[in-house]
């Protein structure tokens, strides 16, 4: 049996922002569900516990 690799993105109740958690540990808050996806498919370059930073259009 081969262990499994999970992403999970949740909602933060009361807010407008989502959670992330990588299957390495690593989690992160952004509001964008396209930035937050891009975070967590970058393993394993992306920072350990740094917030997805969201640029202004």
């Amino acid at each position: 049996m081969t262990a499994r690799k999970m992403l999970q993105v949740d909602w933060v109740p009361g807010s407008d922002q989502l959670r992330g958690r990588c299957h390495c540990g690593a989690e992160t808050i952004a509001e964008d569900p396209v930035a937050m996806w891009q975070w967590l498919l970058a393993h394993p370059n992306h920072q350990d516990h740094s917030p997805v930073r969201e640029e202004a259009a």
